[in-house]
């Protein structure tokens, strides 16, 4: 893939909780950030001035005063060169603009700093040769993504309209996501609606919460479809799609993924490494043809493994 012609810029602006008063700038800002930067490279865009609070440029070891109004624009790396890698991809779909992938339980969507290699885009490029660069180096054709540990349907675009159509509907809430997931507990109604703004936990800044706080609307919808003696299997619709928002929504429920090692009640089961989450349906409208597409994705072998435990023990 050829180096990006333009600097690209992300914007972020963050507003500092009470709770987080005190802090170091650069702690703060790397805690907050899910690409993950390093305090180091936190540093070096204060000293550059791509950091500001509330308008002005500050010093490294600036501490943190509640509410004070933060904003970021850092620069994308312009000259890294994203390798592609031959690897096995599970094909759902493919033409020319679009292209539906089954994405294994494990693999990482994207590459972030110190993780280069053995992601979805690593495989993309490979395969494809012709990603939408919209999102720029680092995540070319990359419309929307699902946890590293969540496996199932995810989409990307092959070119720039595709991308902007894809976007464009995400955004307008159109798109069908329908996920399977095992929860801790028996839920005792057959359906409902969680209907819970989501943002940053205060206390722990890479993790996300219900809130009323800087957060954003988020909303579930779940049906269940099969009860166990101590769980229950549950079909989920996003309406919205925020970060973690299935694993934050079913938390405030108290029915938290079984499995889920940040938002669950710990501890592990025999088959799966991680939650128990699995993005089965996957539906859009076309963005050159216009005709709804719509795909399936079977249980993967772990989750099926432990439907039967579930089933045997109760």
């Amino acid at each position: 893939m050829k180096p990006m012609d333009l600097e690209q810029l992300n914007s972020h602006d963050l507003t500092v909780e009470p709770e987080q008063a005190g802090e170091r700038i650069d702690k703060y800002i790397a805690d907050s950030l899910e690409e993950g930067f390093s305090r180091t490279q936190v540093q070096q865009w204060v000293k550059d001035e791509h950091i500001k609070v509330n308008g002005k440029a500050v010093k490294t070891n600036y501490k943190l005063r509640a509410m004070d109004e933060i904003v970021l624009i850092i620069p994308e790396p312009v000259e890294l060169d994203i390798a592609s890698e031959e690897m096995e991809l599970d094909v759902v779909y493919e033409d020319s603009d679009v292209i539906v992938i089954n994405k294994p339980r494990g693999m990482v969507v994207h590459p972030a700093p110190g993780h280069y290699s053995g992601t979805l885009v690593n495989g993309l490029m490979f395969h494809c040769k012709d990603l939408s660069g919209i999102n720029g180096v680092m995540r070319p054709g990359i419309v929307h993504r699902i946890d590293k540990d969540t496996s199932g349907l995810l989409m990307a675009a092959k070119n720039d309209l595709a991308h902007s159509s894809l976007a464009e509907q995400l955004k307008n809430h159109t798109v069908t996501r329908k996920y399977l997931a095992f929860v801790q507990g028996v839920i005792s109604h057959e359906n409902g609606t969680i209907d819970a703004p989501i943002g940053r936990d205060p206390h722990d800044r890479k993790l996300y919460t219900v809130t009323e706080r800087n957060s954003k609307e988020a909303i579930t919808h779940f049906l269940v479809q099969e009860r166990f003696s101590e769980n229950t299997l549950v079909e989920l619709k996003l309406e919205t799609g925020r970060t973690h928002q299935i694993r934050v929504h079913m938390k405030f429920i108290k029915h938290p993924l079984m499995g889920d090692p940040s938002y669950g009640r710990g501890g592990r089961n025999e088959f799966i490494d991680g939650q128990a989450l699995h993005a089965e349906v996957l539906g859009f409208v076309h963005p050159r043809t216009g005709e709804y597409l719509e795909f399936k994705a079977p249980l993967p072998e772990d989750m099926q493994l432990l439907l039967q435990m579930l089933r045997d023990r109760s």
